[in-house]
């Protein structure tokens, strides 16, 4: 196992714990998530339904697997894979976070594990798990290489991460921060930091740099006038997904 530092960064946390109460306003701070979540579920789901060989239309697909949601925020997506059947463990830095997910979790029924804690800090505990969901989180913490080791260890032999996150571009500039922050205020300024961008070559290089083998990248593109997210093969062009698998099994 390795020993890990702790990546947070401390500035990044505390944005997050500013606007901790509107998770789950879709016409609060998190709107772009909320309008992006179906594109984003579709691809984990397809992913993990095809890593571990299972029927995306049975009752309960995901049923046995262990799934970790790290910086899981309110539980956009924790909440879904423990709808699947996922044994689910949603982590986040911000302290303001948890509260919120426990409640609304509770709220709908659903039995998911809420821990204010790091990649880092479960991993020292040595838990493992089928599959990790780490959408929209390496673009805000200090150290993506350490925080990307700490998320292999935290996968078993044969499993799957799903990580997301943002091109480093002029087009990402004008889209993620001018056009999210300034122009259509999804956002609040100074959410996200260009500079902690990330190309799909390098987010590759890292992933297999941390002992990991990517195996597929699509980009999450937005269509102005449909007004809504889709899936492209060729557009990576600002939000980007990628897949990889920790050799075994």
């Amino acid at each position: 196992m390795t020993d890990f530092n702790t990546t947070i960064d401390a500035a990044e946390v505390e944005k997050f714990q500013r606007m901790a109460e509107e998770w789950w306003d879709p016409q609060g701070k998190f709107k772009p998530l909320h309008m992006l979540n179906p594109c984003r579920l579709d691809y984990i789901t397809t992913q993990i339904a095809e890593e571990f060989d299972r029927d995306r239309d049975a009752r309960a697909p995901f049923a046995g697997l262990d799934i970790l949601d790290i910086g899981c925020g309110g539980g956009l997506l924790s909440e879904p894979m423990a709808r699947l059947g996922a044994n689910v463990i949603g982590a986040d830095a911000a302290a303001r976070n948890i509260p919120v997910a426990r409640l609304h979790a509770e709220q709908a029924g659903l039995d998911i594990d809420y821990r204010n804690t790091t990649a880092e800090a479960l991993a020292a505990q040595g838990l493992q798990f089928d599959a990790i969901l780490n959408m929209e989180v390496i673009e805000h913490v200090a150290d993506p290489a350490s925080y990307l080791a700490a998320c292999h260890d935290l996968l078993k032999p044969g499993g799957i991460m799903l990580c997301s996150t943002i091109n480093r571009n002029p087009k990402s500039f004008a889209m993620a921060i001018i056009g999210a922050e300034y122009v259509m205020r999804w956002l609040p300024k100074g959410t996200h930091d260009w500079q902690k961008f990330i190309t799909p070559d390098e987010l590759f290089e890292l992933i297999k740099g941390a002992g990991l083998t990517p195996v597929d990248r699509k980009g999450f593109v937005f269509d102005p006038i449909r007004w809504s997210w889709s899936i492209s093969a060729r557009d990576l062009s600002v939000n980007y997904v990628t897949a990889s698998l920790k050799p075994g099994n």
